[in-house]
């Protein structure tokens, strides 16, 4: 692994962590097209790094980031205070987003360029 390969997880890492952030705060405030431009915004973060950088890993750092966020923002603090509420468009996000980073981490993988039309033994 380079050194430029390593920035660039580093970097979808953090936008990741943004990418959550700001869902976390819109799909609460824009009910329910703010979860559905929320999970759009992962979804595209999440496929955009495996265009990017070709390979699964492009959707699981991304994801990392975006999980750490959105478990950090769902912990109540001492005060008591905490981002998410007890509904059904929080679960939505929680698990939606979770669902989407499997998908685009799993069904991601673009076929290998320059290899035969044909199946082989054919």
């Amino acid at each position: 692994m380079n050194l430029g390969r390593f920035a660039a997880y580093g970097g979808l890492f953090v936008l990741g962590a943004v990418v959550g952030t700001a869902g976390a705060l819109v799909q609460g405030g824009w009910f329910p097209g703010g979860l559905l431009l929320a999970l759009l915004g992962a979804a595209g973060l999440f496929y955009g790094g495996v265009l990017a950088l070709g390979g699964r890993a492009g959707a699981v750092a991304p994801a990392a980031g975006w999980l750490v966020s959105v478990m950090l923002l769902t912990a109540s603090r001492p005060e008591g205070d905490f981002l998410f509420g007890a509904g059904l468009g929080s679960y939505a996000f929680l698990l939606g987003g979770m669902a989407v980073a499997v998908m685009c981490a799993t069904l991601g993988q673009r076929p290998q360029p320059g290899g035969p039309a044909a199946r082989l033994g054919k």
